[in-house]
């Protein structure tokens, strides 16, 4: 019997996970598998700022240039796609429909689960910042200072300023940054409430400028934020927007992630410093840096946080690092490889 159970712990360690890593030249996704490229999914658009989401056993993939596309994650099939706008920003889930944000058309879509069109909303507005709550979304008016929840079909306004420009979900708290003003805005989506917060630290108000908050790391209340034009990252309470600490960084930040035991964060850069990666164990205030590639363009955390996942564009290569020692274990081909995602 011990022979068999040390067999089956060789197997699962030996064996990788599979993730699907946007191409985006090609308008395709690689698919990775035990570590090695095993297929591809094409004609799925224009994939620059391309996002995946799974649900119901599904991937979903919108295009830069208003596709949605279900993809069978089992046989990494394209089943169907449809057009939903001519330049679409995100999309997410309520029960039993996806609903779509556009840019243009000025309007957000709800389709059902086999991308049949149930509704469309006219809002006058680029639309951002879209976000599932049950059987209710929420989404911001770029145009409009506005923000409105949708349940049932009925819509609730809500008045804000500044441009509001993304978003994210915390439990029943919608968060809302914006493009003309510092600090967010936070929605208490059942108490039907809105307030206008600002980031403080030891009592006074802390100004700097909030980049997209798909750049943020998250976990739980807490946010690691990337900063703008500093070489830093901020580590806040997203209940009390309260600064619990910063960390100095060798670059300027533009995606945090978390690892699953949250111990380390791991962040890419731009300018001078976008061929790095620097993994910091959050726990010791330790930071590593590597060369990771020529411009890397994200970053992923393996399910069990031993590898950390790198897109290295120009290099046309996917590769992984161990953590924390981010000593290189392989590299996969993939062609101007970007966003990396997990298909669990």
């Amino acid at each position: 019997m011990l022979p068999l159970i040390v067999l089956f712990l060789f197997v699962s360690l030996s064996f990788g996970e599979k993730l699907y890593v946007v191409e985006r030249e090609r308008g395709a996704i690689a698919v990775i598998e035990d570590d090695r490229l095993v297929g591809e999914i094409g004609e799925l658009g224009n994939l620059n700022h391309a996002t995946v989401k799974l649900w119901k056993g599904f991937a979903f993939v919108i295009s830069r240039d208003g596709y949605l596309s279900k993809v069978d994650t089992h046989k990494d099939l394209l089943l169907k796609k449809v057009k939903v706008g001519n330049s679409s920003i995100g999309f997410d889930f309520i029960e039993n429909a996806v609903v779509v944000a556009n840019y243009d058309p000025d309007t957000v879509v709800v389709l059902d689960e086999d991308l049949k069109v149930i509704k469309t909303i006219k809002t006058g507005s680029r639309n951002v910042g879209i976000k599932g709550h049950s059987r209710a979304f929420v989404f911001s008016l770029m145009d409009k200072d506005e923000v409105w929840l949708v349940e049932d079909g009925n819509i609730i306004k809500f008045r804000v300023e500044g441009m509001p420009f993304d978003a994210l979900l915390s439990g029943d708290a919608y968060l809302v940054a914006f493009f003309k003003s510092s600090g967010v805005g936070r929605i208490d989506i059942k108490k039907r409430k809105y307030e206008k917060l600002s980031f403080t630290s030891q009592g006074k108000d802390v100004v700097f400028k909030i980049p997209h908050l798909g750049t943020w790391g998250v976990v739980g209340s807490k946010a690691y934020i990337p900063a703008v034009g500093e070489k830093k990252i901020y580590e806040v309470d997203l209940q009390s927007l309260h600064v619990l600490r910063t960390y100095d960084l060798p670059g300027l930040p533009v995606f945090v992630v978390v690892s699953p035991n949250e111990r380390y964060v791991a962040i890419n850069f731009s300018g001078d410093k976008e061929d790095y990666v620097a993994l910091l164990d959050v726990s010791e205030g330790r930071l590593t840096e590597v060369k990771a590639g020529q411009r890397v363009m994200h970053l992923r955390f393996s399910k069990d946080g031993r590898k950390l996942y790198v897109s290295s564009y120009f290099d046309s290569k996917l590769k992984a690092f161990e953590v924390p020692s981010m000593r290189l274990v392989y590299e996969v081909g993939v062609p101007n490889p970007s966003g990396i995602f997990r298909i669990e």
